[in-house]
Formats: C-alpha cells, sequence, structure tokens
C-alpha cells in the first residue's frame, strides 16, 4: 500500500503539488495521512511518499519535487519522451527558483511576514505569459507536472493579492486562461476546491514590532508602502466625487469587443473600397465583408490566372489537391475547419510562389445519410414512405432537395475564405463523375478483380441495407446495460453472457457453452472445443442436441478457441457471427439464415417464428429455463456495433453482395509508400498503412439503397432448354454493361445464343459512397475520356484529411487510382490530427461541447448555445448535463472572433500527429492579435505619411540604423522559418514566427525604438535622411509581414495590404493572394551578431523597466548609469544608447567601466554578468526600503549558493552528474558570485545616502 504524508495546511503549495500528481497518478490512489510520517522512516520532509510496507527505508521519496515527479511519472504525466520530460525538469526549475518566492513575497506583506514586490511578480507572469501564447498547456498537448507546479507555485497570488486584480490580470491573459482552465479540471477541483480569483485585498494588521533593527527594515517599508496605497485609493476616491459626470465615462467598455460594420454600397464581385479611413480597431464583420466575392469574380482561384493556358510550361511547377468532399447533407463542423484551414494555407501558400494552383472543390452524394434526411422530410411532411412513392419518383425528390439545399456547405466553405476553384466543382452523382463510377465498375467487373460473393456484412435493420465499416460505432459497456432500439418501446439488456447447456447425443452428458446473443442459438450448427482441450478429447465425433429442433450438431475442433475462457466450449452460428463463419467454412457446418432484412426470425421452429430478433432473446432464454437447460447469467464487459445513421444495433447478416478483391491493389498501395513513390506525413502512420494494407480483406461495396449509383450489373436469364437456370450467387449469370443493349450483348455471347433468348434484370442495389469517391481524384476530371485538365492536373500533388479516414478513403483512392489509370493519385498524404475540446475530450453534443465554427466567427451568447441543444435530438438528461458543460466553458457565450483568429489559432494547434484540444479562448487572443496588426500598421501608415514612395525593390541601402538591421535581420529570420515550415507542413513553426515578428519584435520593440528617428526629422531638417531610411524599413516590414501572414489571415492582409502603396504600381499584382510569397533568398539579411546585440541590449532595458515598476516611476525619466565589465561592452551600450534611452524611458543612458565610480543615489539592479544596471533615483525614493530588498535579495542568493555549493560538494557529483550539468551549475555559481558582490556593492552605496 502506497502512503502519502502530507501537511494539513490548505495553502502548503508544496503538500498540494504532491496531492494533485496523485490525481493523475493511475487508478490505485496513495492513502493520504496529515500526519508526520514515523520517525523510523528517516522522510527529511513533508510531502513524503512510502512505497510499499512501512519500514523499508528504502522505499521512502521525499520532498515535493520528488514525490510529485515520481506520481506524476507513474500516470504518465511527466512528459511523453526524453525531450517532454526535460521541458517538465525545467518548468519545475522555474516554478521552484523563479516563481515560488517572489509569490510569496507578494503575499506574505498581508500577514506581515515579509515585503512585497508586485512588479517583479508581474515581471515573472509575463515570462510565462509569453510562452503560454501559441500553446494551451507548458509542455504538450495535455497537462503535465509542469502545468501543475507551476499553477500552485502561482495559486497564493490569484487567491489573495492585490497585484492579480482583474485589471491586473488582463496583462497575462494567457495566464490568466491557463489557470482558471487548471483549476477547473476535475483532479484540481478534488485537491483545492472552487478557487475563486480575487478581487481585491483584505489586509491584515501586523503584529508589534521590536525596535528597529537594519533585519526590520523590510517591515518598516511595508507599512509604508500600505500606507502610500491607502492614501492614493483615497485621493483617487475623492478626485471621482469631486469631477462632474463625463460623456467619456466608460473606460472599460474599451476593453469590450468592438462590432463594426462595412456599410459602403458594394456590388457583388466589385472591389472594396479602400479609400476610406480604416475604422478606430479592427472588426471582422468589417474586415471580411466584400473580399471574397471580388476575389472570386477577379479570378484569382483559378489555375488560369495570369496565364494563357494550364498547359504552358510553368518553371515553378504545378500544384493541385482535390477537397476531402464533405457530404451534401452536412453543415460545417470543426473537422471541416481544420482540414479547410489547413487546405487553404497551402493552396495560397502555392499560389503566391507562383505555380499553377487548382484546389478542386466537390461534394460527395452521401448515399445513406441523405436518403435518411429525405425519407424522414417525406413522412414529416407528407406522411408518406419511399415505398409509398416508388424508387424513380423518391429519386427525383431526392434531387429536388439536393437542389435546394445541398449548396449550403458550399457558402458555408466560402465563409472559412476557401480559395477553391468554384467553377470545377463536382458532385458525385454528377453525369460526368456517375459515367465514370460506371466505367470503373466494368472494367473491374470484366477483369474479375469485381465479383459476387455470399457473405456476412454490418447489416442496418432499420436502415434496410448493408453499412461500411465506417458507419458502424463501437459501444463499449462495461456489463448489464439496457439500450434502445429503433422499433422497440422499451430498452433492450446488453452487456450479459448466459450460459446453458446441450445435451450430448446418445448420454446423460452436457455440454455447457456461453452467449451474449442468446437469440442466435436458434441459428447453431456446431459446438467448437480446442483439439488440445483434455476436457472433451472423448467427444470427437459426436453430436450434441438442439432442444428445440431435431437438428443434430457436431463437436468440433478448432484452434481458435481460448480453452481458458468458461466451459472452454463454443456455439457455432456461421451464418450471424464473423469468426464463427470461418469457423462454418472450415468445417463445412451448415449455415442457417435466421433473421430477414427486417430483424424478423426465419428459419426457426414456432414460438419463435416471426418474433422480433430482441423478443425473441427474452422468449429464448425463458424456453431453455423451463426445459432446464439453462445455467447462468452474469455481467459482462462488451462492445456493441451500433449504426451512426439509425442507432440500430448491427447484425452480422449472410447477404449475397459485390466485392472487390483488394489484394494485388492492396499490394501495390503498400509498396508504393514501401519503394518512397507515396509519402505519408507524419510517418507513424506508416504501421498503420502497412498493418491494415497488408493484411486487408475484400471490400463489400452493395448498399440496398435508392440514392446512389445503381450497380450497372444484370443478372442473366436464358429462354434456351440447353442453357441450365442460374442462381444469384454464380457470378457466371451476372453481366455487366454501360447499357442494357450492351449488357444483353455480352450475355448472347457467353451462353452463345441469340439475344432475343436473353433477359436482364438490373441489381436493385447501389454502390458504395466510397466507391465513387475511390476515383474522385481523376473522375473530377472526366476520366475516363482525355481532358486538359486530366492531362495537366492528374495526378494531383497532395492529399490532406484527418487520419480518422485513411482506410476507407485514402487507401481506396491509392488502390483505385494505380488499377484504373496506371497512375498514384497525389504524391503526398498529409494528415491532420483530430478536433477535441479544451480539456482534451472529444466533441460530443452529450457533452455540450461541440463547437460550430460560424459560431466562433460571428460570436454567440450562453442562451444561444442553450437554444441549440433544445433544437437537438438528445434526451433532457443529457440536455442539462450539456448544458452545465457549455455553462462551465462558455459561461458568456462565445465572442465574435472572426474567421482569420479561427484560421489562425486552428493552423497553430496543428502539431503533426497530436490530438487539437481546441480552447477558446486562445481564438479570442488571435483576434486581439489581429487588432494589434490592426494598429501597428495604422500607426505605420501615419508614419510614412501620405506622400511616401517606396522604392522599386527591397534592399538594404548601407544607411540603416542598428534598429533597421536588427528589424530586418528578424524578418529574414521569420521569412526562413515560414518558407521551411511550409515545406515540411509544420504549422505550429509558421504561426509561431509570423506572431513573434510581429507583436514582440516589430510592434514592440522596433516601432518604439524608431519613434525619436521621425521626432527628430520633424525638428530638425538635417535629419531627414535617417527617417527616410527609417520609413523604408517600416514600409519594408509591413510589406513582408503581411504577405508571409496572408496564407493564414487572407481577408485583414488583404484590408490592409490595400492601404499599403505599391512598390511599382503599374505591374504589382492587383491582390496580396497573388502576391509573391516572400523567399529566403530574397530577404537573407539575417545577423547573428545583430541578433545577438540586440538580445543584450533588451536585457538591460527589461531590467531598466523592472527597476522603474519597482519604484513607480511612471512618468519620471531617470539618469541611467550602465556599469559594464569591458570596453568591448561599453562600445556596445553606447552604440545602442538611444534605443535603451527610448526602450527604457530613460532620461540619458551612461556607460561606465568597472572602475568608473557609480554615483551616490542609485537603485541597482543586475542585468547581466556583463552589465549592472544604476537607476538615478536620489530624491526620489525611500533608502531605507531599498535596504530592506537588497537584504532579502542578499539572503536569497546566498541561500542559492549554499544550495550549489552543497550539491557540488558530493562525494559522488563528479561521477554521476553528466559534465554539461557540471559546467551549468560551476557558471550558475561564479553569475551568483558576481551577482552577490553587486548587491553588497549596492547596499553599501544607499547606506551612505542613510
Amino acid at each position: 500500500m502506497t502512503t502519502l504524508y502530507v501537511t494539513p495546511h490548505p495553502d502548503d503549495f508544496r503538500s498540494l503539488l504532491a496531492l494533485i500528481a496523485a490525481e493523475y497518478g493511475p487508478s490505485s490512489r496513495p492513502q493520504v495521512i496529515t500526519e508526520d510520517p514515523p520517525a523510523s522512516l528517516n522522510a527529511r520532509s513533508r510531502p513524503a511518499l512510502v512505497l510499499g510496507d512501512v519500514g523499508e527505508g528504502d522505499s521512502v521519496v521525499s520532498g515535493a519535487t520528488a514525490v510529485s515527479w515520481y506520481l506524476a511519472f507513474q500516470g504518465k504525466r511527466a512528459g511523453l519522451d526524453a525531450k517532454q520530460q526535460s521541458q517538465v525538469w525545467q518548468w519545475l526549475s522555474f516554478a521552484d527558483n523563479e516563481l515560488t518566492p517572489v509569490s510569496c513575497a507578494v503575499v506574505f506583506p498581508l500577514i506581515g511576514l515579509q515585503q512585497s514586490s508586485r512588479a517583479e511578480l508581474m515581471r515573472v507572469l509575463k515570462v510565462l505569459d509569453q510562452a503560454l501564447a501559441p500553446r494551451t498547456y507548458l509542455v504538450g498537448e495535455s497537462i503535465t507536472l509542469a502545468d501543475m507546479a507551476v499553477a500552485i507555485a502561482v495559486l497564493l497570488p490569484f487567491k489573495y493579492v492585490r497585484a492579480l486584480e482583474p485589471s491586473d490580470r488582463e496583462a497575462v491573459t494567457n495566464v490568466t486562461r491557463w489557470f482558471t482552465t487548471l483549476i477547473n479540471q476535475p483532479q484540481f477541483l478534488k485537491v483545492l476546491g472552487k478557487i475563486t480569483l480575487c478581487e481585491k485585498m483584505v489586509p491584515v494588521t501586523p503584529k508589534t514590532s521590536p525596535p528597529k533593527t537594519e533585519a526590520q527594515l523590510k517591515k518598516e517599508a511595508k507599512k509604508r508602502e500600505k500606507l502610500e496605497k491607502f492614501q492614493q485609493k483615497k485621493e483617487m476616491e475623492a478626485k471621482k466625487k469631486t469631477q462632474p459626470p463625463s460623456e467619456k465615462k466608460a473606460k472599460p467598455e474599451k476593453k469590450e469587443l468592438g462590432v463594426i460594420s462595412y456599410n459602403i454600397p458594394t456590388p457583388a464581385g466589385e472591389k472594396k473600397d479602400v479609400v476610406s479611413p480604416l475604422p478606430d480597431s479592427y472588426s471582422p464583420q468589417y474586415v471580411e465583408a466584400a473580399w471574397y466575392p471580388w476575389w472570386e469574380k477577379q479570378g484569382f482561384f483559378k489555375p488560369e490566372y495570369g496565364r494563357k493556358s494550364i498547359s504552358e510550361q510553368n518553371p515553378q511547377g504545378i500544384f493541385m489537391m482535390c477537397i476531402p468532399p464533405p457530404n451534401v447533407t452536412g453543415s460545417l463542423h470543426l473537422g471541416h475547419a481544420l482540414t479547410n484551414a489547413i487546405q487553404d494555407c497551402l493552396t495560397r501558400w502555392h499560389r503566391m510562389r507562383g505555380e499553377t494552383t487548382l484546389w478542386n472543390p466537390g461534394c460527395d452524394h452521401a448515399g445513406i445519410a441523405t436518403q435518411v434526411v429525405v425519407e424522414k422530410k417525406m413522412m414529416r411532411e407528407k406522411g408518406m414512405s419511399r415505398h409509398d412513392l416508388g424508387r424513380e419518383n423518391f429519386i427525383q425528390e431526392v434531387w429536388k432537395w439536393k437542389n435546394e439545399k445541398g449548396d449550403r456547405i458550399y457558402h458555408q466553405l466560402k465563409k472559412l475564405g476557401s480559395s477553391l476553384d468554384w467553377d470545377r466543382a463536382c458532385f458525385t452523382m454528377d453525369s460526368k463523375l456517375s459515367y465514370a463510377v460506371q466505367e470503373a465498375f466494368i472494367r473491374m467487373h470484366d477483369e474479375g478483380v469485381i465479383y459476387r460473393s455470399k457473405r456476412l456484412v454490418n447489416w442496418s435493420c432499420t436502415l434496410n441495407s448493408a453499412i461500411s465499416d465506417i458507419e458502424v460505432d463501437k459501444k463499449e459497456l462495461t456489463g448489464r446495460t439496457l439500450l434502445p432500439v429503433p422499433g422497440y418501446k422499451e430498452k433492450i439488456e446488453f452487456g450479459v453472457l448466459v450460459s446453458f447447456a446441450y445435451k450430448v447425443d446418445g448420454s446423460d452428458e452436457e455440454v455447457i457453452v456461453a452467449t451474449t446473443r442468446i437469440e442466435t442459438m436458434l441459428g447453431d450448427t456446431g459446438v467448437a472445443v480446442h483439439p488440445a482441450d483434455p476436457r472433451y478429447q472423448h467427444l470427437k465425433g459426436k453430436m450434441v442436441l438442439h432442444p428445440f429442433c431435431d437438428r443434430k450438431m457436431p463437436v468440433v475442433f478448432d484452434d481458435f478457441v481460448d480453452m481458458s475462457f468458461g466451459t472452454g466450449a463454443v456455439k457455432i452460428t456461421p451464418a450471424h457471427d464473423h469468426n464463427d463463419y470461418e469457423v462454418g467454412e472450415r468445417h463445412s457446418l451448415p449455415f442457417i439464415n435466421i433473421l430477414d432484412e427486417n430483424g424478423l426470425l426465419i428459419n426457426v421452429p414456432p414460438p419463435f417464428l416471426g418474433m422480433k430478433r430482441f423478443e425473441a432473446r427474452k422468449a429464448v432464454l425463458q424456453a431453455l429455463k423451463d426445459r432446464g437447460q439453462f445455467k447462468e447469467i452474469k455481467d459482462n464487459p462488451m462492445v456493441v456495433p451500433v449504426c451512426s445513421r439509425s442507432k440500430d444495433i448491427v447484425e452480422p447478416l449472410l447477404k449475397p453482395q459485390w466485392y472487390v478483391n483488394c489484394r494485388d491493389m492492396g499490394k501495390e498501395a503498400a509498396d508504393a509508400v514501401r519503394e518512397g513513390r507515396l509519402k505519408i506525413i507524419p510517418d507513424h502512420h506508416l504501421k498503420t498503412w502497412f498493418n491494415w494494407l497488408d493484411n486487408i480483406k475484400d471490400w463489400c461495396i452493395s448498399r440496398q439503397l435508392w440514392w446512389g449509383h445503381r450497380i450497372p450489373a444484370y443478372f442473366v436469364t436464358v429462354s434456351d432448354p440447353s442453357v441450365k437456370p442460374g442462381e444469384d450467387m454464380d457470378g457466371h449469370y451476372w453481366v455487366s454493361g454501360r447499357s442494357e443493349e450492351e449488357a444483353r450483348e455480352k450475355a448472347a455471347k457467353r451462353f452463345n445464343v441469340s439475344s432475343d433468348k436473353i433477359t436482364l434484370k438490373q441489381d436493385e442495389d447501389v454502390l458504395d459512397t466510397w466507391f465513387s469517391s475511390g476515383i474522385f481524384p481523376f473522375s473530377i476530371f472526366g476520366w475516363p475520356n482525355e481532358s486538359e485538365d486530366l492531362k495537366v492536373f492528374y495526378p494531383g500533388t497532395l492529399l490532406e484529411t484527418g487520419h480518422d479516414i485513411l482506410f476507407f478513403w485514402v487507401a481506396r483512392m491509392v488502390m483505385m487510382g494505380l488499377k484504373l489509370t496506371g497512375k498514384l493519385p497525389f504524391k503526398e498524404v498529409y494528415l491532420h490530427a483530430v478536433v477535441r475540446d479544451a480539456h482534451g475530450r472529444k466533441m460530443s453534443k452529450s457533452l455540450g461541447n461541440v463547437i460550430d465554427p460560424l459560431d466562433v466567427i460571428t460570436g454567440i451568447s450562453l442562451e444561444g448555445l442553450h437554444a441549440q441543444l433544445t433544437d437537438s435530438n438528445l434526451d433532457p438528461v443529457e440536455v442539462e448535463k450539456a448544458k452545465q458543460g457549455q455553462k462551465s466553458d462558455y459561461p458568456n457565450g462565445i465572442p465574435e472572433c472572426g474567421t482569420d483568429a479561427l484560421r489562425f489559432a486552428l493552423c497553430a494547434y496543428t502539431s503533426q500527429g497530436r490530438d487539437i484540444n481546441l480552447d477558446v479562448n486562445r481564438i479570442l487572443g488571435y483576434r486581439h492579435f489581429c487588432n494589434k496588426l490592426w494598429n501597428a500598421v495604422k500607426f505605420a501608415m501615419k508614419t510614412l505619411g501620405d506622400n511616401f514612395v517606396p522604392s522599386e525593390k527591397a534592399q538594404l541601402s548601407g544607411e540603416e540604423s542598428v534598429s533597421d538591421r536588427w528589424i530586418l535581420s528578424r524578418l529574414s529570420a521569420a521569412v526562413a522559418l515560414c518558407d521551411a515550415g511550409f515545406k515540411v507542413y509544420d504549422f505550429p513553426t509558421i504561426t509561431t514566427a509570423i506572431y513573434n515578428f510581429w507583436l514582440y519584435e516589430l510592434c514592440d520593440v522596433y516601432l518604439e525604438s524608431v519613434k525619436p528617428v521621425f521626432s527628430k526629422a520633424e525638428e530638425d531638417s538635417t535629419s531627414q535622411r535617417p527617417a527616410l531610411v527609417c520609413r523604408q524599413t517600416l514600409y519594408t516590414c509591413l510589406e513582408v509581414g503581411l504577405r508571409l501572414l496572408s496564407p493564414l489571415m487572407p481577408f485583414v492582409t488583404e484590408e490592409l495590404y490595400q492601404r499599403l502603396p505599391r512598390r511599382n504600381p503599374q505591374s504589382d499584382p492587383p491582390s496580396i493572394c497573388v502576391t509573391s510569397y516572400p523567399d529566403s533568398q530574397e530577404f537573407c539579411w539575417g545577423s547573428e551578431e545583430v541578433d545577438r546585440d540586440m538580445e543584450f541590449i533588451m536585457t538591460i532595458v527589461k531590467t531598466i523597466r523592472s527597476l522603474r515598476a519597482d519604484y513607480n516611476l511612471t512618468k519620471t525619466r531617470a539618469d541611467c548609469y550602465l556599469q559594464c565589465i569591458d570596453s568591448a561592452t561599453v562600445s556596445l551600450v553606447q552604440k545602442y544608447s538611444l534605443q535603451i534611452q527610448t526602450l527604457s524611458y530613460s532620461q540619458a543612458v551612461i556607460p561606465l567601466t568597472a572602475n568608473q565610480p557609480v554615483p551616490e543615489g542609485c537603485a541597482v539592479a543586475i542585468a547581466s554578468d556583463r552589465c549592472t544596471v544604476n537607476l538615478m533615483l536620489k530624491g526620489l525614493i525611500d533608502v531605507e526600503k531599498e535596504v530592506a530588498k537588497l537584504i532579502t535579495k542578499k539572503g536569497d542568493l546566498e541561500k542559492q549558493m549554499e544550495k550549489l555549493r552543497e550539491k557540488m560538494a558530493k562525494n559522488d557529483y563528479k561521477e554521476k552528474v553528466p559534465v554539461k550539468v557540471q559546467e551549468q551549475d560551476a557558471e550558475k555559481l561564479r553569475q551568483s558570485q558576481t551577482e552577490l558582490e553587486k548587491v553588497t556593492e549596492a547596499m553599501d552605496n544607499f547606506r551612505k545616502m542613510m
């Protein structure tokens, strides 16, 4: 028994971390004890974990990090691989060394223990916020120990401290979003209870202090700080009272997401107005209006755009991809949104690279789904079934419905910005595609690849049709469960195993067998045992008696039987079970079909004859009891096959059907990948691909429906006594043809009779929908007829889709493409992941977590989400559960995020091979990114001025400032990352590169650092030239930055790009979507030296900003003395002095050598071991308060150094610790020593001022 010893204190973060890690552990939780562990255990501290029996000294793990790591590792929450585990360790270190000390420092003033450092907390949280910007969790795509440790480290400030009031939490929105997600997880809730984020600070009066000493200066400072804050609050309240009510009052509402509409009359297809001023803030409704019809009318999405003919040789190459055709019945869901976001990004990128680009749209006729929809509509509106109408009239009704409703999904795809060539849109029931389907069947049938056979199929009694494996849901049951079944008033029992006995013929002996489907015993024709089972050797050649008819059934010996399961004897029903079918084949057992197409019993004795299958279940059980042959019934975990369309229980049923022989085709498809002719990305799907194709079974392509491609096969009856009558099962009596006449001629030739003696009857069935989808890549171009499109665009370049249809669609396209055209249909297959909710759960209506992408784009209230559930077909209990789920995840509904933000978020999430945990809050974060982009371009355009003329080519002039050189280096890095990312489908790399460039480099640094350049140019005519160079750099960043972003965010980039002046107005393309994508050969200005220097300078800037925040210098500029370790650092600081001054809001920046004295009265902070920041605060600050701060800092440093020295002094340190880690430890110690010396020096400096 594992035992976990923790402290009872509710805020002991060490114990809380261990308890949460335990919740994520395996099913057996440790016993939790809130007392000190027994002394015999030698546990150094709590938490402590005792593994196994108490008393074994080596089975104790103690300390928060060690215990939580052990528990998390057991629960697979410590990282999936070595890389992730290393990242988890880094975050554990961050929590221990960076976050926990400052969290405590901020919290403890409330109870009178230690000094507050709110600015330092915010600095650390902003580091965390930046790390969380592109991701939901810290490591990987699910919660790990990293999230647990960091969340617990920041728990106290979130609960108690004014530092994280709502206004402050807005500065770290990613942290707040992440923290809120975590604390609402069941595991966190169980340990922490419901956490309410703090709204205000309630200070606690400290105890009386002893006489003032140096060690107590902290408390003095704390008292003053609280008094200052109290006074400030009072002054603000007084000020508010004296101010008259103002019209400009509602400042917080500025943060609300504004809705601005585009109201300028623009005829559909005409260009949007780009002369009127841009609205003050970004609004998706304004930005996304009018662009798509213009793009479409201009023909930008057509491969013919910009060239005379598609056959014209293009040195850039050809890119062709067909859409995975959505069902004509479908409406947009997140799977579609993800697929189309990825595919459109790739298409737009290839188009901007100058390739002849075609993304071909299409729609699938969706046989079963469409027939069910129209049947329900007919019954609802007219009270008629399809049988009342007849086949031809019903098909006309389906076409009518398709023409009215079938284009809905196309309109939704346009809403997503999908740049498809709509003139080439195809429907799988169009005459062109129907002809290709017919041709494919006839060719494969004539070759013998398609054949007729009677086998077990997945049968839906409600639909009266066979269904494919993808339409069968596997419902897992843990034991006895009552399930609703269509056509039955009461729920039916599943998940039980019934045991009964068969009497052995000619003896009193019996054989006990068991089944989960007791009604199928009416079709039993044998009992199987294992050949090596000693219990049944004497039954060789024996028979058992069926209790309800005079059927004698042999005992057969077969290796498939598991001797250890049950009695080791298995009933065999060859006509109603897949395993039994194979046993029946091997032992030539009779195949007795006991079910008709409607699920009624046939070929059985009274009283069971004509019963419904699940009514017979009860009747058979009672009859066995009456005969004394029933033994027992018990719970049995099992999987029940459920039809996804009708929710009926699927029955294995023997039916004559058409099959495709897949053996040779499957081998060719597998070999294509093995030989490298076809590439599957990511490659971890290869194992599944080979496993399926190497063991492929023949494919049943018959469907007992009316809507679909009717099978062009005819059963032949010959009116000639020399030809014996045929049977349905005999393929010799079936012919296929493009018309009845062609089929008749084939039959006459086959049977050597005149055509007038031939009578034909066409098969009533239609083809499996996946058959027409399998030839989609070439049927859309008119195959088998030659066409320019077929010649140019087949084979295609890429197939992008979800990995869940790898076999049903992808493999069949490869097999049929090779079979019918001799060519692979595409060169690469990229498989994206499955979308889940923010908590990693599968999207499910009953959980209330299904998200309609259009709701994310336009926004929806919580009431609107609830209304969608009310209109669904969920039962009331599930509706309530789903409403609670919605209320928890979207308490204020879903805000309007816009198409661009949704697309960007979906691409940012698409790590190869991982499921996507979609957090709507993160999508909203990208809407804020759009607003930042909007404001940056507006500011930049104002800075450029109305008369700005960009140079004809983006190139260096040689006059660029250090800021210009740096931002152009960062731009080049972003271009290289995007180029590399697109080539290997690494979408997170692309989104991160663009996001960081716009937000953290262009907006946060460059735009701020160049403001003085433009200000100086306005005052001084001699400074015009630097400003002009700066404007050219700024224009290059905007223009190239928008082009980089365009494939991901087509609407906002078009809106902003149209406002920029052109380099070559006469020849430049009219739209950003047909402008060239930035290339790393053109933008090759990367400089490691410049990047390294600027990184050092930004460290100094951040240190100065941190100091200013600590001393509340919001508007006052102070002189800054930078004490540098050597002359090279002095030179570097001088070179960047203007940037430091501007970005840190300093009065003057004075670099000093190590020997030069620093003036008295400065606050000191260590930027790095090369530079110390001294901020002149004489007369502005409380000196005693500063000394107290440095005393704390000194104590922390001494503790860190002591820990390091202890670690390095251990006997086995040099042997066990890797050399690289030893070097890092030595460097840390050296840096800490340098910092300690600086701190001591600063304390001495302040004491001189006291």
